[in-house]
């Protein structure tokens, strides 16, 4: 009988040699940091279901940056909290190059060149609906929407964007702004597609920081369902071939098999959105004593990770560059 002469613990043994043979690690060059927008001046409001996350308006946003570039931290999705006197059915507002969103990004851009700047290319935001689509007699329509979405994603490639990030989950809105931006030469701002963005319960505090719930039914004709995976390929596929330049993947953390699938078939950058849900889940948790918060953080963006995200945009961004800043 042979003995067995492998014994795993030996790489286990030290820190030392538990670093050497880590196969995966955390930093700051890995997030994207979600941030919400509001109006006003001087105003920083805390989500109250995301605490620690608060609601910026423009002036107190620029300062954020700032303290987020001084942690390492140089990547920011940006998403505004419209007015209702302002939504309407097509969602004008958010081509008013004086409106908040718009002229937000420009000044980000302005004072921050060095950043990447990340939009949110939707309707649900301007929509007196709150859907991501245009709705007529109680339908999501899909064609009509991607003109809108176009338009939407012109004008922030104009304020500064440097990636746009299609959420809406239309059929063939990559291909169509990606023909957009070509035709208006912004051939290098890039698309990050919310490729298998799925009907999650896990958005709804998002939902309160942007008052943005649908006003009528669910979104479940456009989101995918949770208990499919094969048809995130088919997404991804049709992604790719329109011209996204990254793949994503959105709640992360329940969907751990779908980031490894997209990793393990396509060549494009996977991201992974670890969303509101998820991190307020934690944060509850933590309050009760229940959890070590910051361990489950990092064990859950490491997870992530692992899954194959080579991007995670995430609520803990900021906390985790604190938290190991050296």
């Amino acid at each position: 009988m042979e003995l067995n002469t492998q014994r795993p613990r030996r790489n286990r043994k030290s820190e030392a040699i538990r670093d050497l043979v880590q196969e995966n690690w955390l930093s700051t060059n890995d997030f994207i940091f979600p941030m919400f927008l509001i109006e006003g001046k001087n105003k920083k409001v805390e989500v109250a279901s995301m605490p620690g996350i608060y609601r910026w308006s423009s002036d107190l946003l620029l300062k954020e940056i700032e303290a987020c570039l001084q942690l390492g931290l140089k990547s920011f999705c940006v998403f505004p909290s419209i007015n209702d006197k302002l939504k309407d059915k097509t969602a004008k507002e958010s081509l008013n190059t004086k409106g908040l969103y718009l002229s937000t990004l420009k000044l980000i851009k302005n004072k921050f060149p060095e950043v990447m700047l990340m939009t949110d290319v939707a309707m649900d935001p301007y929509s007196s609906d709150g859907h991501d689509g245009l709705v007529k007699n109680g339908e999501i329509l899909n064609d009509e929407t991607l003109d809108i979405l176009c338009k939407m994603a012109l004008a922030q490639a104009e304020a500064g964007a440097d990636i746009i990030g299609p959420s809406d989950m239309m059929d063939g809105r990559v291909g169509r702004i990606r023909q957009a931006l070509d035709k208006n030469k912004f051939t290098n701002v890039s698309i990050m597609s919310y490729t298998a963005k799925y009907a999650s319960a896990f958005y709804g505090p998002f939902r309160d920081a942007l008052d943005s719930a649908p006003k009528f039914g669910d979104k479940k004709t456009y989101q995918m369902n949770p208990a499919n995976s094969t048809e995130a390929l088919i997404e991804a596929e049709l992604d790719t071939m329109e011209g996204a330049d990254f793949l994503m993947v959105k709640p992360a953390l329940s969907y751990l098999d779908i980031i490894k699938s997209l990793k393990e078939n396509f060549t494009l950058p996977i991201a992974a959105y670890n969303v509101s849900g998820e991190y307020a889940m934690v944060k509850a948790a933590a309050a009760k004593g229940w959890i070590d918060g910051s361990k489950v953080r990092d064990e859950i963006l490491l997870s992530i990770k692992r899954a194959g995200a080579s991007v995670i945009l995430t609520y803990f961004a900021k906390e985790f560059a604190l938290t190991n800043k050296k």
